[in-house]
């Protein structure tokens, strides 16, 4: 009697390998397709139902197998010893224990992103647009760069950094967790609070690409001149290139001011402290500053000294403002040299507001800036109070007739 696998027909088993090598493709057909670079998205209810169909053919293959085979087994007992196995059987068992286990299935390589598809399925690959190999801004980087968006969120303004020649190409070269961090971290020790880490970068980005060792030597370099953590702090937040200079670069600046002015070290680094970025700008605005006063505007050394601890940013002052300044305060106020030394404040003033506070007090004829008179005014009354308090304490006027007046003018 012939064994039930013998009477099945063989076009029955090769019908049943193919439907399931079908099925099979398209159970084990990935989720993501690439295309030219571009992912396309899951599709996930293709993906389920397909998932659905390999299960019940699997439940219902291992069921008829498992039938077919236990009846072989029975049948073929009586006559294994004197009649063996032919090669088709042997095939066709092994066909069908193969297809049987899940652990060949999950081994298969996963299928060539070369491999053509469907227009169905292409049809719903959704591709991004792709990046542009050149852009005068970095707003189309930024849904891309984690480096980007992790700067945005520090408060990093991108629209002022895109603007300077090579700093979007350098940021997009940078990797936040192998170049930045350890700079963020860094500047942070050195007293840089949170909320000022945003602008300090905006403006100082170079500072990213600096060797961590080099910075840590700029800071031990102003510790050996005295300076507390504090101080550095406060310098490094109000001239953030500061620590972009080199540790020789720093110390001829402080020997230049040292020098130029003849300050002990001590005065030395409170002016610098008060005003860092005479550390980082440029020397020839100061240069010219220290002749204007002595030769045009007359002043002497120890005067300059005096001026320069009391108001550093006179130093940086534009030369025609320094000089209309003089020569409306000196020549038409008629205040002489050492009293202006008393109040250098008056040279970091408007001077429009110093013209109309003078008319308006010449006007009501208390224009009197000598300390020996009776109701004497200081500059420094005169150019620092608010109007309301001028006009109260100094004019002895109302703020409308103060205001009254400068329609006049």
């Amino acid at each position: 009697m012939a064994s039930p696998v013998q009477q099945i027909p063989k076009w029955f088993y090769s019908l049943k390998i193919k439907s399931f090598i079908t099925i099979r493709n398209q159970f084990m057909r990935p989720r993501k397709t690439t295309l030219h670079g571009l992912l396309a998205r899951p599709q996930e209810s293709s993906g389920n139902f397909f998932h659905w169909g390999f299960m019940n053919y699997r439940t219902s293959s291992l069921w008829n197998s498992s039938q077919a085979l236990s009846s072989s087994r029975q049948d073929n007992i009586s006559v294994q010893d004197t009649h063996p196995p032919s090669i088709n059987e042997l095939q066709l068992k092994t066909e069908v224990t193969n297809f049987d286990s899940l652990e060949e299935l999950e081994d298969l390589p996963p299928i060539s992103p070369l491999q053509q598809i469907s227009e169905e399925d292409a049809v719903q690959i959704v591709a991004e647009p792709p990046l542009p190999p050149a852009s005068f801004t970095l707003q189309d980087y930024v849904d891309r760069s984690e480096t980007l968006q992790k700067l945005v969120l520090l408060g990093v303004n991108l629209s002022k950094l895109e603007k300077r020649p090579g700093a979007g190409t350098l940021l997009l070269r940078l990797d936040f967790e192998n170049d930045i961090q350890k700079i963020l971290l860094f500047l942070k020790d050195i007293g840089v609070g949170d909320n000022q880490l945003g602008a300090f970068l905006t403006k100082n980005y170079i500072i990213l690409t600096e060797d961590l060792e080099n910075l840590r030597n700029r800071v031990a370099y102003l510790e050996s001149k005295k300076f507390s953590k504090t101080d550095i702090s406060r310098m490094i937040v109000n001239a953030p290139h500061l620590l972009s200079f080199s540790v020789d670069r720093l110390d001829n600046r402080l020997g230049f001011f040292q020098k130029e002015l003849g300050l002990n070290v001590q005065k030395t680094r409170d002016l610098v402290i008060r005003l860092p970025r005479l550390l980082t700008g440029s020397l020839e605005p100061v240069k010219e500053n220290m002749k204007v006063y002595r030769l045009q505007l007359g002043f002497k050394h120890n005067e300059i000294q005096h001026m320069v601890t009391r108001i550093p940013k006179i130093l940086t002052a534009s030369k025609k403002k320094l000089t209309e300044t003089f020569d409306y305060v000196h020549n038409v106020m008629s205040i002489p040299h050492h009293i202006i030394v008393k109040f250098p404040q008056v040279f970091n003033s408007k001077l429009l507001k110093i013209k109309e506070r003078h008319s308006f007090l010449a006007y009501l004829g208390r224009a009197q800036y000598d300390p020996q008179e009776p109701n004497y005014i200081s500059l420094d009354k005169l150019v620092s109070i608010p109007d309301e308090v001028f006009c109260k304490e100094v004019a002895k006027a109302s703020l409308q007739d103060f205001e009254t007046f400068l329609k006049t003018l």
